[in-house]
């Protein structure tokens, strides 16, 4: 269980929680105090419009990356196969997913005020994907909300073919691409 290895140790497991926890806040705290006050509301937009991207992200790495294209999909397999395992991304290839193609390219085009705002989104969402796909796998379901998203999920593991609830933070684009088992049921 090395640096780079999918299945991570306690440690590594939750290093990536802090990590990226600490990034949040740190580029949230920098945006915050430093952005030119002129900029705020626009800044603050493009903070939004990384969150809500990163919906669309998890969606297509989801179901296009994950579920089709190898060598991501052998592993990805290893944790349908094991759901309770400590399996991810590794951190260093995540932040540097991240890093290379949103922060960069959002850089080149936008300036770094808007570059920040949108990788704080997208870290935000990626975050927030997380906790809840770990939630999913190791909570107990103690509120409504948790329960619709462990059930969503459980169908995405264990769901007829073809597969479908790609979307672990929000359903949204399981209902666009008709993706979603609920939607496939009622055209039926």
């Amino acid at each position: 269980m090395g640096l780079f290895s999918l299945e991570h140790s306690k440690a590594a497991y939750w290093l990536d929680f802090a990590v990226y926890g600490s990034l949040v806040a740190g580029l949230a705290a920098l945006l915050l105090f430093a952005t030119p006050r002129a900029q705020g509301w626009e800044i603050a937009a493009f903070a939004l419009f990384g969150l809500a991207g990163w919906t669309a992200i998890e969606y297509a790495l989801h179901r296009f990356i994950l579920h089709g294209l190898d060598p991501f999909r052998r592993w990805h397999a290893e944790h349908h196969q094991r759901p309770q395992a400590l399996i991810c991304a590794p951190t260093l290839f995540s932040a540097s997913l991240i890093a290379v193609l949103i922060f960069l390219p959002a850089l080149l085009l936008g300036g770094v005020w808007r570059a920040c705002a949108i990788t704080l989104g997208v870290l935000a969402g990626y975050l927030a994907y997380a906790i809840t796909h770990h939630a999913t796998h190791h909570w107990r379901a103690d509120n409504a909300w948790l329960r619709r998203v462990k059930v969503n999920h459980a169908r995405h593991h264990h769901g007829s073919l073809p597969p479908g609830a790609y979307g672990v933070t929000s359903a949204f684009w399981d209902h666009v691409f008709r993706s979603s088992p609920r939607t496939r049921t009622r055209t039926r």
